[in-house]
């Protein structure tokens, strides 16, 4: 049985609802020096998996990408980031889409 940690590398905002639900978290802006950094995060042999927010694991270059690939341990996994889009179309469209998730239906508002 494989012994390690998650980690998860997400843009702020992002990483604060993973380190509520008690994972560790590196918080990173979206720049140069992000993909620098998931690597040397990747190469910690205390992580067993990282968890790696989309538009930040796009800041790592092909190179490196390879070479993590290659890896058994850690396992570098890219997740999809949030789309927050359901708040931009207004409250009403909010409040239904809240209504929808908490009852498996969609429904109207009079």
């Amino acid at each position: 049985m494989m012994k390690g940690r998650v980690h998860v590398i997400a843009r702020p905002g992002v990483a604060d609802g993973f380190a509520l639900a008690g994972l560790r978290v590196t918080e990173l802006a979206a720049n140069s020096e992000a993909g620098g950094r998931i690597v040397t995060i990747a190469e910690d042999e205390d992580n067993a998996l990282v968890l790696v927010e989309e538009p930040l694991f796009a800041l790592v270059s092909e190179t490196d990408r390879a070479e993590l690939a290659k890896r058994a341990v850690p396992i570098v996994v890219p997740f999809p980031a949030p789309t927050w889009d359901e708040i931009s179309a207004g409250p009403a469209d909010y409040i239904l889409s809240l209504l929808q998730r908490a009852i498996g239906y969609r429904v109207r508002l009079q």
